[in-house]
């Protein structure tokens, strides 16, 4: 409250002011970007991506099936067509060994999430965009402070896409941010950035005078938002130690319980540092997912599914695509359940938690 205060303070609550510079340079150090710009949420920070990656109609855009729907909307409103793609069983990732077949001569991007924050096979994802002349960007709306193979998730493309919605590590109710890795980029996203003007330019003395010179939207969010973010940035380390604690624990207790009932608990590769985003299981059935929600609802817990898988929705009939396309995913989107998983859930309400599953099926 005492930062948003400052901000207020200062006279400066629109965009670009002192706290979202502070924030974007903490998001900057701790990723090693050329450039990381706050936008008003993911979503943004996605449609900017599309806009900086040239895709239009007649191109394809590869995307998991198993995600959430605007990581496919910034590139149809762009006029691209969505191809999707299955996901591993594993880590619930997009499968890169299902992207091959689906590689046409239309394909512009490749947009992988980093589902949980478990890092994808980033450096396969690469190669294949690569011989197709293709970009990758990252969708790591999940993945702040992930790694794979020692290098920060959302730094392995030229593009990437943060969340910092409420319901994120770290957030302030609602917003994001695009990650540039590459230099080159940064130019036009700062106009994309600021409604298609070079008004950046124009802040820092190198022009005299501010003008239309391109497309673009209003993706800055307020700097009372951004001050929000850098307390919480500047708490981070607090804010990770406790959501490992509680990730941990959910994991220790319910292990030999999962195994014992053939249900899956989450899967971290020993290539992967996660960020400790959600925790949740895989039951044997959709039978059994929708019988434990509701034993948990009974009991006040509050346990969820989570994405339906994209290609079976309405919207993506229209692009050609349907149900039977991606079964992987449509089988986890069906046995799926997250914990409820938060940066101050209690030992006490969490012991609650874990007692009611397991009392579900002992």
């Amino acid at each position: 409250m005492e930062l948003i205060a400052s901000a207020i303070a200062m006279g400066h609550i629109s965009g670009d002011g002192t706290f979202t510079r502070q924030a974007s340079a903490i998001l900057e150090e701790i990723l090693g970007a050329a450039r990381v710009l706050l936008t008003t949420s993911c979503t943004d920070a996605l449609e900017m991506s599309a806009i900086l990656s040239g895709v239009g109609p007649g191109d394809e855009v590869i995307v998991p099936a198993f995600t959430f729907v605007s990581g496919v909307n910034a590139f149809v409103t762009r006029g691209a067509t969505p191809v999707f793609a299955d996901i591993r069983r594993d880590t619930l990732n997009i499968d890169e060994r299902s992207i091959e077949p689906l590689l046409s001569d239309r394909t512009r991007v490749i947009a992988p999430v980093h589902y949980a924050g478990v890092g994808c096979e980033m450096e396969a994802l690469l190669a294949l965009a690569s011989r197709r002349g293709a970009t990758v960007i990252e969708d790591n709306a999940h993945g702040l402070f992930g790694c794979w193979r020692g290098r920060p998730l959302g730094t392995f493309a030229p593009m990437a896409a943060l969340s910092f919605h409420e319901t994120k590590n770290i957030n302030c109710g609602e917003g994001g941010a695009l990650i540039l890795n590459d230099a080159s980029l940064v130019e036009r996203a700062e106009i994309i950035r600021e409604k298609g003007t070079n008004r950046s330019r124009f802040f820092r003395g190198l022009v005299d005078k501010y003008t239309w010179v391109d497309i673009g939207s209003s993706y800055l969010p307020s700097d009372m938002l951004a001050a929000y973010l850098v307390g919480q940035l500047e708490q981070r380390h607090e804010i990770q130690a406790k959501r490992k604690r509680v990730w941990i624990r959910y994991h220790d207790a319910l292990d030999p319980w999962a195994t014992r009932h053939g249900i899956g608990l989450p899967f971290i590769p020993a290539d992967a540092t996660q960020p400790y985003h959600m925790f949740y299981l895989i039951m044997p059935s959709l039978a059994d997912r929708e019988s434990l929600i509701a034993h948990l609802r009974d009991r006040g817990i509050i346990a969820t599914f989570h994405y339906i898988p994209l290609n079976t929705s309405p919207m993506a009939a229209r692009f050609g695509s349907g149900k039977g396309q991606c079964p992987v995913a449509e089988e986890m989107s069906e046995r799926l359940v997250r914990l409820p998983f938060y940066n101050n859930l209690s030992q006490d309400d969490q012991s609650f938690v874990i007692d009611s599953i397991v009392e579900w099926r002992r």
